[in-house]
């Protein structure tokens, strides 16, 4: 049976029958007034739930995964302000409606029609996903996801106390304000909520600021698989840094309470807080799910029986605030109301094209206050001796820390953050000395979690900081891609460009670093990144152009709000020689401030037309210590780096090899899914020349003397140029 129709007939039967469940008695704190408007909320949440599965049935409405059970959030977001940014659960209907309440001008009932309908007018995300959400409200999108909004809340948290001693351009949230984060109890036990847990305590126990309040909506369950009972509390009651409130979610008196009393210890100690809300499960997972067949019958009517809407009811009639009659009237008024407004928000316009879904992968330019760096004096304090050397070639890691170090000066709102980045000044030294010429604020030695050091990130970038994590390994990146994937990039996606967390990941990766390390610290596969919709993957070969590059990201990132990826290849960090040993010839001097590399622009290296060798990283370099011995052999090249990978530089890469009669991809990321497919596409789908790839095989990467054996080299290049040079045609 439809367990939805029948937790409303129960509804409707045991009201008019004075039947309410028992329970404590009402807490001090709502007024009469109050605990009406947050019926209200309680009453057009269930409302949507419910109509939400007729719309599916009618195929008018696409998504049934609801709020009922979960109504007792309508007290928590009275007990908050609609300044405190709010990372919610997806069934938080009921938190976002009581917000509302507190904004004025705000149309819940017709916003979230428009969202079940996927209408192109939903005012969140423009129609491509149901999510709860709102610009106004202080509340960002999250999809349907496992906890992975947790870590980025944490950066958020950790962003509004950094922003009150240093305050970025694009400030978004009050000085007071505290982040909220809800989740399920399931949730709670996820790897990602374990992290995010661990570095909010970890971060508290040194007494830096982290105003975060954790809500657990605890209903005991997953989809199938339910939650030992005590689990949570006896999992968070204790935790290092994390001050533990348990309430009765069906109680919107006891709730209210203890996140008054939660919110008001975060706002004030600046300290993270845990809040445990226990509740129930109505209707099973989604409208699909059915409980009765994992649960059995008589639990599932168990906790219909302790519906909190009941419980409502009967709080309200002995607080004197309402009667239950009154209650019903309400409640049936607002069902009516609600099928009402559906019946015109099915008819609003839907997304039609792949343009109009594509529409807000890429975020808006945003006015930024004009670049003027600083002066000399400020500027020779920063760098000391290394201002002299800056005319003099360098290796590429040096370079970039200069690079690094201009832009910290020019832009306040820029902070870097990851493993070993300060005081150790990096694995390799690209970021040494920042911590010194910076501070801690700015330059943060995370603790040993990707998750959370790109959640840091993602959460500051909210608040109008311009974060460079860094990612120490590229083989690290996947202990943590869902944070780039799914959250930083579908970020703008789904809130139509009305939220944005812009940022520079720097990673250090590729391989040919001459025996250490293995595939741990050689990773030569940037497919997970190429894959990610309107991500930017920039990688550069040498030294200037690094620099170049880097401050062109950061434009990026800060101008246009991008998420952008900046890899630098490890065994080109120290190359000095290019053909012979001391030759110095992959040194480079500092270019001038305010030098870039635009994204989609490519480098030319020589003018030949007997074949055009395409490469980026170190397939470049090893491409021009081939094509001198090509040409030796009377074989005329051109050397093109790609340096932007995605989106790839395809206009720039077509117009440079116009004149060349052949083409040649070196790529040394592996064969299947590597760079190479998607630019031998592009050469037989826009040209008619000759071509062929030569990649590294799909394998990982060995320590000790065969570090290189399955990439492409110097004399693999000459050979496969040579061949190509030679075929018949």
């Amino acid at each position: 049976m439809d367990r939805a129709q029948i937790v409303h007939d129960n509804f409707l039967r045991r009201v008019a029958a004075g039947d309410l469940p028992a329970g404590a008695p009402p807490a001090d704190g709502l007024s009469p007034t109050e605990a009406v408007s947050l019926f209200r909320s309680q009453c057009l949440s269930r409302a949507l739930d419910r109509h939400s599965r007729a719309m599916q049935k009618a195929g008018q409405g696409y998504y049934t995964i609801g709020s009922s059970g979960h109504e007792g959030m309508a007290a928590i977001a009275a007990a908050t302000r609609p300044t405190d940014p709010a990372f919610l659960h997806y069934r938080d209907a009921a938190f976002q409606i009581a917000r509302a309440a507190q904004v004025p001008g705000q149309t819940t009932t017709w916003d979230m029609l428009l969202s079940f309908a996927c209408s192109a007018e939903d005012p969140i995300s423009g129609g491509r996903h149901k999510v709860l959400g709102s610009k106004a409200l202080n509340i960002p999108p999250q999809t349907s996801t496992i906890a992975s909004h947790l870590p980025k809340a944490v950066g958020a948290a950790y962003a509004i106390g950094l922003a009150k001693r240093r305050p970025p351009e694009h400030r978004q949230y009050a000085e007071d304000a505290i982040a909220i984060c809800s989740f399920g109890d399931a949730s709670a036990n996820h790897s990602t909520a374990q992290g995010a847990f661990n570095t909010a305590g970890w971060t508290a126990y040194q007494s830096i600021p982290l105003p975060l309040l954790f809500v657990c909506e605890d209903n005991g369950i997953g989809i199938s698989v339910k939650t030992p009972k005590g689990w949570i509390a006896a999992n968070f009651a204790h935790r290092p840094g994390l001050k533990y409130f348990p309430c009765d979610g069906l109680d919107i008196f006891d709730t209210y309470r203890a996140a008054q009393e939660a919110a008001h210890y975060v706002r004030t100690r600046r300290k993270p807080a845990f809040l445990h809300v226990r509740t129930v499960r109505l209707y099973g997972h989604a409208g699909a799910d059915m409980p009765t067949t994992y649960m059995p019958k008589a639990e599932v009517e168990a906790e219909e029986a302790n519906d909190p809407l009941l419980h409502s009811v009967r709080l309200l009639s002995q607080s004197g605030a309402l009667e239950p009659q009154q209650a019903l009237d309400i409640y049936n008024d607002t069902c009516t109301r609600v099928e009402r407004v559906a019946e015109e928000a099915v008819t609003r316009p839907r997304l039609k094209t792949a343009s109009d879904v594509m529409a807000s992968l890429i975020p808006p330019a945003r006015p930024c206050q004009p670049t003027n760096g600083p002066d000399a004096a400020t500027r020779e304090a920063a760098l000391g001796p290394d201002l002299k050397a800056q005319s003099e070639p360098q290796i590429m890691s040096r370079l970039i820390n200069w690079a690094l170090t201009d832009l910290m000066l020019e832009h306040g709102e820029i902070v870097m953050m990851g493993e070993d980045v300060g005081r150790k000044g990096g694995v390799y030294g690209v970021t040494q000395k920042l911590i010194t010429r910076f501070g801690p604020d700015r330059v943060i030695d995370s603790l040993l979690d990707e998750q959370s050091i790109l959640g840091l990130a993602i959460g500051m970038a909210q608040n109008g900081f311009t974060p460079i994590p860094e990612i120490q390994f590229l083989a690290y990146l996947h202990n943590a891609e869902d944070q780039i994937r799914g959250e930083a990039a579908t970020l703008p996606f789904f809130s139509n460009g009305q939220f944005t967390n812009p940022m520079v990941i720097r990673i250090a990766g590729l391989g040919y670093q001459k025996g250490f390390g293995g595939h741990f610290h050689n990773d030569n596969s940037v497919a997970v990144i190429r894959d990610i919709p309107g991500v930017i993957l920039a990688c550069p070969s040498n030294g200037a152009d690094a620099a170049k590059m880097l401050r062109e990201c950061v434009r990026l990132a800060r101008e246009e709000q991008r998420v952008v990826v900046f890899l630098e290849p490890i065994a080109l960090y120290p190359m000095r020689d290019l053909h012979d040993e001391k030759d110095g010839g992959w040194m480079t001097t500092y270019p001038e401030r305010g030098e870039t590399l635009p994204l989609g622009s490519v480098g030319q290296h020589g003018e030949g037309t007997d074949v055009a060798i395409v490469s980026f990283a170190n397939g470049h370099y090893l491409s021009r210590q081939a094509a001198k011995r090509l040409e030796e052999d009377g074989i005329t090249t051109r050397t093109i780096d790609l340096r932007w990978l995605s989106p790839l530089p395809e206009e720039a890469l077509l117009d440079v090899i116009k004149g060349a009669k052949r083409v040649l991809i070196v790529d040394e990321t592996r064969r299947t899914g590597g760079i190479a497919e998607a630019l031998m596409a592009l050469i037989s789908e826009k040209t008619d020349l000759p071509h062929a790839r030569l990649t590294a095989e799909d394998s990982f990467i060995a320590t000790g003397p065969a570090y290189a054996a399955t990439m492409p080299s110097a004399d693999s290049i000459v050979e496969a140029a040579t061949n190509l040079v030679r075929a018949k045609s």
